[in-house]
């Protein structure tokens, strides 16, 4: 029973893609402003992600070495844990919550 479910609805999803795939053609190949604007939007963003492609080849590794810098330190590498001149959790026992001043 299933199986006959399963053929009636991937039947209906390929007709209506083909209905769809018809009527774009049709629309594509009709000299209309609205076609024109559609090329012009597609072609663009064709373009652009050529262009992001290219220069995330170029300078991917540049973007990726800036963001995970190395060295000794914090999670990205650079910041240390604490600073020098505080012991970490065992600084001064009277800092308590420190409060913003305006």
């Amino acid at each position: 029973m299933e199986e006959t479910w399963d053929f009636e609805f991937v039947s209906r999803m390929v007709d209506s893609l083909v209905s769809f795939l018809s009527e774009f053609v049709d629309d594509w190949l009709a000299n209309d402003m609205r076609v024109a604007v559609f090329k012009i939007l597609f072609s663009w963003l064709i373009l652009s992600l050529i262009a992001i492609h290219f220069a995330w080849k170029v300078y991917g590794n540049t973007v990726n070495d800036m963001y995970y810098r190395q060295g000794t330190g914090g999670q990205n590498g650079g910041t240390p844990d604490t600073a020098p001149h505080m012991g970490g959790w065992e600084s001064a026992a009277g800092d308590g919550m420190k409060t913003h001043r305006e």
